[in-house]
């Protein structure tokens, strides 16, 4: 599902983001990037969504070639994948159904698809009935729930989170945790970017660790402890 060979990520005011960086990740896994605040997890992330471009090496996702992909070739790159945000960024002026209906629009499905397919990620997030209610009326961990809901709701072959338990508390991380252990029984790929060590270890999944921009461990799910 994703291939980094060798990719390295220097911003043009000269800061290596990514040096070197080298793994790969099978269809269906679902692992953890951690490291000090600054250590390349965000950069790694945008690198996969083609927000950023690498700087050297080569980058595959879902067999399409990142480092040559042509402008035009993005949003189709993002059909495939579902992205959730620290911050949620919803739109406070919508309905909880109308955000996560947003890459459905996007996309063209037919109203009373979209329709359906939205209640249904509430429910795999805990929130069916809820697709009336302003966002603004819901909890912080209630707002994750449906930027979770969002992310899964054009059925992604890959999801990707950067830092989703970064504003809740012990008890919620480990739910919201939980929820993506749950989609992955799907068939989904799931990456996710925390600097939170002491949950990935409660959490048994395979961890990848960057240090400045370098990643110094690979850790198999069996080692996690």
């Amino acid at each position: 599902m994703i291939r980094f060979d060798a990719v390295s990520k220097r911003y043009p005011e000269g800061r290596e983001a990514l040096i070197d960086v080298s793994f790969a990740v099978a269809a269906g896994e679902m692992l953890y990037v951690t490291g000090h605040s600054g250590a390349g997890k965000t950069t790694l992330l945008k690198l996969i969504a083609r927000i950023e471009r690498p700087s050297q090496g080569a980058l595959e996702v879902h067999g399409r070639n990142l480092v040559r992909m042509k402008r035009r070739e993005i949003p189709r790159l993002r059909r495939d994948l579902g992205m959730v945000f620290q911050d949620h960024r919803l739109l406070m002026d919508r309905s909880v159904a109308d955000n996560i209906a947003l890459p459905l629009v996007i996309a063209g499905v037919p109203h009373d698809e979209r329709g359906q397919r939205v209640r249904g990620a509430l429910e795999k997030v805990g929130l069916a009935g809820r697709g009336k209610t302003a966002p603004a009326a819901l909890s912080t961990g209630e707002q994750q729930r449906v930027g979770i809901a969002r992310a899964i709701v054009a059925q992604p072959a890959l999801i990707i989170a950067d830092e989703p338990t970064g504003n809740l508390d012990p008890q919620l991380s480990e739910e919201i945790m939980q929820l993506f252990v749950n989609l992955r029984a799907t068939g989904c790929t799931i990456l996710i970017a925390s600097h939170d060590l002491p949950l990935l270890k409660r959490m048994k999944q395979r961890v990848l660790v960057l240090d400045h921009g370098h990643l110094i461990d690979d850790v198999p799910a069996s080692q996690v402890a």
